[in-house]
């Protein structure tokens, strides 16, 4: 690199520091998303490891799934919640490919992952979608894609309206907020394959399960779940 380039580089990152979405640190080396305090103190979940755990139990009775998972726990004022929000409001796309890439290291080992043949993402309303530049679900796949060579389908479901917001709504609430929103655009494209339906949290699993619920209308769809954090917030 001339020492143009690196002069004018220096500059800019003395004018606009890159930070940690985590913590605001700006000792971030060169290509670095996180700092290596929040990496280590990442709440990791493992559930990928594990049957019947808290993500899956949400779906019991309620989604034929094959495998459900989050990678991290979510609490209020934390590093995840820092970087959910700059990810989402703050034009920090690279969190979530971020996010992908390690939800793609924890599944392309499994029994599950090995058999996924698309990822969708969790449709966002078209207001918020224009208003944030991007669909958080879909840059996240994006990642994913990274690492497991696995297409993302972005045309196979859509939102029919916008909804209100789920923050604060009961589980009941939630479902009558979200339930028919979805439509299946394209069956033809997730017909008799397992695709992961994707999302940035998971709570209630109210809006996931109105999606899946319609993508499990295609033909021999076999549907699984993956979300970056989980919460019972």
């Amino acid at each position: 690199m001339s020492f143009t380039s690196t002069f004018f580089n220096d500059t800019i990152n003395l004018l606009y520091p890159v930070v940690c979405p985590g913590c605001g640190s700006d000792s971030l080396s060169a290509g670095q998303v996180l700092c290596f305090d929040c990496i280590n103190e990442m709440p990791v979940t493992d559930f990928y490891l594990h049957e019947q755990n808290p993500v899956e139990r949400i779906f019991r009775g309620r989604l034929p799934l094959i495998s459900a998972c989050a990678h991290v726990y979510f609490t209020k004022d934390s590093a995840i919640q820092n970087m959910l929000h700059r990810l989402k409001y703050g034009g920090r796309k690279e969190i979530g490919i971020y996010m992908g890439k390690l939800i793609g290291e924890d599944l392309k080992t499994t029994a599950p992952g090995k058999s996924l043949q698309g990822l969708v993402p969790l449709p966002l309303n078209n207001k918020k979608q224009k208003k944030r530049g991007y669909n958080q679900a879909q840059v996240i796949c994006e990642g994913i894609a990274s690492k497991m060579n696995i297409p993302v389908l972005n045309d196979v479901i859509v939102r029919k309206k916008n909804t209100e917001t789920q923050t604060h709504k009961s589980r009941a609430e939630r479902w009558n907020n979200i339930e028919g929103k979805f439509e299946l655009s394209n069956a033809a494209k997730v017909m008799n394959k397992h695709v992961l339906l994707v999302d940035d949290v998971v709570t209630t699993g109210a809006t996931l399960e109105s999606c899946g619920t319609e993508l499990l209308k295609a033909r021999g769809l076999q549907l699984s779940i993956a979300a970056f954090a989980y919460t019972t917030l």
